[in-house]
């Protein structure tokens, strides 16, 4: 991996071309308590986007993977994170690109399309629908799972998932309970209706936590929607549909 530094934070990050550095460029944002290795390497993603013959940039969020890992909630805004993402692409020399994002990593493209449309050119949203409007991200509670004893102590379903992937990948977790509180921002209507380049929201038909994609497709002027057949939040990542939905998206966006 390389890394960058942004604003003073340690950014881990990958940068994979199928020829030499040719290759219309995406880059992706992983989700909460994940990295890019396990949202975006082990499901196949960055194999299926190379071999479309894409550039591909994926980076560690800070607080996750190889990145620095503040225990500070402040360092952990949305339009914050964003800009690890667009301090990236400054790096990187990349005026442009396609960005993909899943659950909180959509959460964090929707920040970056409002406050820097220009370096956009399409925004994928997966794994978060209209709670990126109604919700806050993940219940308070996922960041008191975080700081347990163990997972033998905890009984809600949620905050077991969510404790149970954090330790498989052996995460920071005072730094994660630091991202839950610190990432809570939602986007208005009016923000969100303000965003005027191509956006695709994919989100699993049995996924509770991100809200009804078309919901918040009816609100960006010209946006689409699909629905991951079959498939809840943490499945519908690395579904064949959704892959070969964005890739036949990205074909068709202007």
């Amino acid at each position: 991996m390389h890394r960058f530094s942004s604003d003073d934070v340690s950014i881990a990050y990958i940068d994979e071309s199928p020829d030499a550095g040719a290759g219309e460029p995406i880059v992706l944002v992983h989700g909460f308590a994940s990295s890019h290795a396990v949202n975006w390497v082990n499901p196949g993603w960055v194999k299926t986007l190379l071999a479309d013959g894409r550039r591909v940039v994926a980076l560690d969020n800070r607080g996750h993977g190889a990145s620095d890992k503040p225990h500070d909630p402040a360092a952990y805004a949305s339009d914050v994170m964003a800009q690890d993402v667009r301090r990236l692409m400054d790096h990187l020399g990349i005026a442009r690109a396609d960005v993909m994002g899943y659950s909180m990593g959509a959460r964090i493209t929707a920040h970056l399309a409002l406050a820097n449309p220009e370096r956009v050119r399409s925004a994928l949203l997966g794994g978060l629908g209209i709670h990126l409007v109604q919700g806050v991200g993940l219940p308070l509670g996922i960041a008191d799972a975080m700081e347990a004893s163990s997972l033998a102590d905890l009984t809600d379903p949620m905050q077991r998932m969510f404790r149970a992937f954090a330790d498989q990948n052996r995460s920071d977790l005072q730094a994660l309970a630091a991202c839950i509180r610190g990432s809570r921002q939602t986007l208005t209507p009016e923000q969100v209706g303000s965003i005027r380049l191509p956006v695709l929201v994919s989100v699993g038909t049995k996924d509770p936590v991100a809200g009804d994609p078309h919901a918040l497709a009816d609100l960006i002027p010209g946006a689409e929607a699909f629905d991951i057949p079959g498939r809840d939040h943490n499945l519908a990542v690395g579904d064949k549909a959704h892959k070969q939905a964005v890739l036949d998206y990205l074909k068709r966006r202007p």
